[in-house]
């Protein structure tokens, strides 16, 4: 993860601060305004610190963005257990002057559910562009095309599109399904220059002719009249990347 991603990762964690104190989270309505900014903020802020420290070495080598689910569930749990201790000690300190043993169980379910929404708006915030590169000029095929049906050996690979537990190919013979996760198929693409620009689709960046926009979302066109949705978490690192 790097500096500017996890920057962001804090700004976000800071807006959700201000957020839960504006709306009173938690029973926190009756506590004057700054009062409530100032004790959701640093929570929140210092939860970040936490989650972004403990999401490097669960998620270090983008192993958390092949596996989300797995990821947020380790962090959250992670996080979740021993900032419950602190949550407890800032709000008995802070709104009844002393720690009450008996309240800290009382603490962890609203913890974790912040902790669960904060881990997802991190991730979100993140989320890096997977991208595949070309192989050098005397590199070997890559892996994946050796899955390509009879059909379309020697093909142009355009596109490949997640379909329940298949992967539609894209090619400039035709289409055809061939059963497998679109993650693996990914990690079987490098030496091909393109990158996931949807949860469904991976794009070979040669075949992109254009892109048009609509709705606020944006479409990649490909060669062989294909139409690629872009997601908005990919939309601004294709952009950057000079993709549209």
């Amino acid at each position: 993860m790097t500096s500017k991603e996890s920057l962001r990762g804090l700004a976000a964690s800071a807006a959700a601060g201000v957020f839960l104190a504006l709306i009173g989270a938690f029973g926190t309505d009756g506590i004057p305004v700054l009062t409530r900014v100032a004790y959701w903020v640093g929570l929140c802020f210092t939860g970040a610190v936490v989650g972004t420290g403990l999401s490097r070495t669960i998620g270090r080598n983008g192993r958390a963005y092949a596996r989300p689910w797995l990821y947020g569930s380790l962090t959250a749990i992670g996080v979740t257990l021993p900032f419950t201790v602190v949550v407890w000690l800032v709000s008995e300190m802070t709104f009844q002057g002393r720690p009450r043993l008996a309240a800290l169980p009382l603490y962890l379910p609203p913890v974790f559910i912040v902790t669960v929404a904060m881990t997802g708006l991190n991730f979100l915030a993140q989320r890096p562009l997977t991208a595949t590169h070309a192989a050098p000029a005397c590199g070997p095929e890559p892996r994946f095309l050796a899955r390509l049906p009879a059909k379309l050996r020697g093909a142009d690979l355009f596109a490949v599109e997640a379909e329940d537990h298949y992967l539609r190919l894209h090619t400039s013979r035709g289409q055809d399904l061939i059963l497998m996760r679109l993650a693996d198929a990914v990690a079987e693409l490098e030496g091909i220059e393109g990158a996931q620009v949807h949860r469904s689709w991976w794009v070979a960046r040669a075949a992109v002719e254009g892109a048009r926009r609509g709705d606020g979302r944006a479409t990649l066109k490909l060669k062989g009249e294909i139409e690629a949705p872009v997601s908005r978490a990919y939309a601004k690192a294709l952009r950057e990347a000079g993709w549209f």
